[in-house]
């Protein structure tokens, strides 16, 4: 069983590792960390930012018509 100690440990040594086997044990910790957090997404300070412009919009009534989301939509759609 792997206690907090033994982690602490393990984590000393690895930084004596050669830098690729710090990269890849760092990848394969943040892939277990992001498996963990499935279904919890966690928006980036920019999307937050995005997120207030449009509802400020919203609210003052600056809304796109249809005409121009679903010229958009095509525009990105893949054919």
């Amino acid at each position: 069983m792997m206690t907090a100690k033994k982690l602490k440990d393990v984590l000393q040594r690895v930084e004596t590792w050669p830098e690729t086997a710090q990269v890849e044990l760092a990848e394969l910790a943040l892939e277990i960390d992001a498996q963990l957090d499935a279904g919890r997404y966690i928006a980036t300070p920019a999307e937050l930012s995005g997120i207030d412009r449009g509802l400020r919009a919203a609210r003052e009534g600056r809304l796109a018509k249809d005409e121009q989301v679903e010229e958009l939509f095509n525009k990105h759609r893949p054919v």
